[in-house]
């Protein structure tokens, strides 16, 4: 298993483009905002019982972030804090948007314009996007953008 270091490099390669960077930047986040909403939108009335724990936890976004920060978590400490704070964000946030839009919509149309954005960096980087080459990238890209943005070097 690669480390958290050597996936940064790997990924760092198609992302040395100022400008890409700053598209990756907004777009990641609201790609990865916009999944965590397709899988709250998904029925769950399976899950109905963690309702009274919390609403925003009730859904199937919920349960697939939970695998998701197992991988961070195994990567790094750090990193799985970092995205489990993200993630709670990400979980409140679509919640409290599903009270007033259609929830399944407005993820759909921010995760289209979060992909269109994306491959316009790449456009100008001029190089493929890394989860070509491994699916995994599409997890180390929200970490990669989290690190990148609040990093202290």
């Amino acid at each position: 298993m690669k480390t958290l270091a050597e996936w940064f490099e790997e990924y760092s390669v198609s992302h040395k483009n100022l400008t890409n960077k700053k598209i990756h930047y907004i777009c990641v986040p609201l790609i990865f905002f916009s999944v965590v909403g397709l899988f709250m939108s998904i029925p769950s009335g399976v899950l109905s019982p963690l309702a009274s724990l919390n609403p925003a936890l009730a859904n199937w976004a919920f349960v697939a972030l939970l695998l998701v920060l197992f991988f961070y978590f195994r990567l790094s400490l750090v990193m799985g804090l970092k995205m489990t704070f993200f993630t709670a964000i990400c979980l409140i946030g679509n919640y409290l948007v599903s009270q007033y839009v259609p929830l399944v919509w407005f993820s759909i149309i921010v995760f289209t314009v979060g992909w269109i954005g994306q491959f316009y960096g790449h456009k100008i980087e001029g190089k493929k996007p890394s989860f070509i080459k491994d699916l995994q990238f599409l997890l180390i890209g929200p970490a990669w953008v989290i690190h990148s943005v609040f990093s202290t070097k």
